[in-house]
């Protein structure tokens, strides 16, 4: 139990009524999570409005509330406060409640639209080899220490992310290193937390469904970078243009990275195959299991933040040559006398563009490359004709098919894409609603030397049809039917 009272007293608010004491055993923004010992926290969302669910949560047992606005519900018995903003306050709450847990942690963050995986689990991975106790947050999975704990969100709501920090201390973790999305920016839920450092990856067409304009997406990276301690550290990738933009506010120490501009942090790939680059990386030769040049700045930026961190260099190396890409991440499938087949998350137009020129320059040149690939319902459509055109032209043989309708007819969403494809594009096309079918139809077209990319799910284990989520792992799937059609 937590005196809420003195919580409170670190937070600017207004004492509507109800005792000067209240004790909580919870904090909550779900009215239906609500019972007798819990804080109500009515938070303004993207479709609901908390302050609508008081009388609700009351009903379930909950008699302490914070709200930012007037509510027409009082009992005698209610313990309610109002503060400026509830999803900042509730944050700084989840925090206090479990005793600052991220003050305990080296906590590194990690933004921008592509790379973020990739990189926190480097990281995490990283600093296990080097001998720490880490935890992660991504969207593949959490993990503390060695136990995995599914993860439901790219980043957790404020009071489940103090709990996990909180649960890394208790079970010894040093290093934490955790993706930090534009929707969990713009909603406080990384409000409060104190980051020994933050990492810009790059920015691209995304989310334009929820921030509605690019300027309001690269607003949102930017305040992640704004918010940083003056302890902390700032590294942007300076490749992309938008990387100055994170650093113009912060009073973090600035760093820089980068493949082709003057930076703190210079690689050079000397060689990108199938089998692996080869780097100039901080003036040492390096190699990785990792392909693609866009895993070279993955790469480039998990050995700053080593070094930032106080790593040794020689260690640092040795032990990245031997990671593994990350499930769902550029994932590599040869099977003897079959094609070799990619499955990448790559779900925009950038991140579409640089796995689809990553292939074409390691693989053979008489090759084919055999691109399935769909979009996801109730999300940005923007980019839909977009990514369709771009896996066309760089394609020999393109298929569209599913991604996650989601509540959305799969044949709209299909539509959409084919936008993107002039006639002859689209007599060249098949177009598939069922993503099983279309993988087999990929094998089944693919001779020995042809790369297959099936792009858009990645790590997911599941299509979401009508709000369903059924089982479906792209890279199982790939292999059952590969394994079928080779001698």
């Amino acid at each position: 139990m937590k005196d809420l009272t003195q919580l409170l007293s670190n937070i600017n608010h207004e004492l509507i009524c109800g005792a000067q004491d209240a004790m909580i055993e919870s904090i909550e923004f779900d009215s239906r999570a609500c019972s007798r010992g819990a804080l109500f926290v009515a938070v303004k969302g993207y479709s609901l409005d908390g302050h609508d669910y008081v009388k609700s949560a009351y009903e379930n047992g909950c008699r302490a509330f914070l709200v930012e606005r007037k509510v027409d519900f009082y009992k005698e018995d209610m313990y309610m406060a109002r503060v400026e903003d509830s999803s900042e306050a509730m944050a700084l709450l989840s925090d206090l409640f479990f005793d600052s847990p991220s003050k305990e942690l080296k906590l590194v963050g990690i933004t921008g639209t592509n790379g973020k995986t990739t990189c926190a689990t480097l990281m995490y991975d990283l600093f296990k080899g080097l001998g720490y106790q880490a935890g992660l947050l991504s969207t593949v999975v959490n993990k503390i220490g060695d136990e995995e704990i599914k993860a439901t969100h790219t980043t957790p709501n404020p009071v489940t992310l103090n709990k996990l920090l909180r649960q890394m201390v208790d079970a010894k973790c040093t290093h934490c290193f955790m993706e930090v999305s534009s929707h969990a920016i713009d909603q406080n839920r990384v409000f409060g937390l104190s980051f020994s450092g933050g990492v810009f990856t790059n920015i691209s067409h995304d989310h334009l469904d929820y921030h509605k304009t690019f300027a309001a997406y690269i607003k949102a990276k930017k305040q992640f970078f704004d918010q940083l301690p003056k302890s902390a550290f700032a590294l942007v990738n300076t490749d992309d243009k938008n990387g100055l933009v994170m650093l113009q506010n912060t009073r973090a120490n600035q760093v820089h990275y980068a493949l082709k501009t003057p930076a703190d942090f210079k690689a050079k790939v000397l060689e990108n195959e199938l089998s692996g680059l080869v780097m100039n990386l901080d003036d040492t030769e390096f190699y990785s299991r990792l392909i693609g040049r866009f895993n070279a700045y993955n790469l480039l930026a998990v050995y700053a933040v080593a070094t930032l961190l106080g790593q040794d260099k020689i260690e640092t190396l040795g032990v990245l040559s031997n990671l593994q890409s990350v499930a769902g991440r550029f994932q590599y499938l040869k099977v003897s006398g079959g094609p070799t087949t990619i499955v990448d998350y790559a779900h925009t137009p950038d991140a579409l563009k640089n796995v689809l020129e990553t292939i074409k320059a390691v693989k053979q040149t008489d090759s084919r490359l055999i691109t399935v690939i769909g979009c996801g319902g109730d999300r940005d459509k923007e980019k839909r004709p977009i990514m369709a055109a771009i896996a066309s032209d760089m394609s020999e043989q393109l298929i569209l098919t599913s991604d996650n309708p989601r509540t959305e007819a799969p044949s709209a969403i299909l539509n959409d894409m084919q936008k993107g494809l002039d006639d002859e594009q689209l007599n060249n096309a098949f177009v598939m609603e069922d993503r099983k079918e279309a993988i087999k139809l990929a094998v089944k077209l693919a001779n020995e030397s042809d790369v297959i990319l099936i792009a858009g799910k990645g790590h997911e284990k599941y299509q979401e049809i009508d709000g369903v989520r059924y089982d479906f792992d792209d890279y199982e799937i790939a292999s059952e039917f590969t394994n079928q059609m080779t001698p």
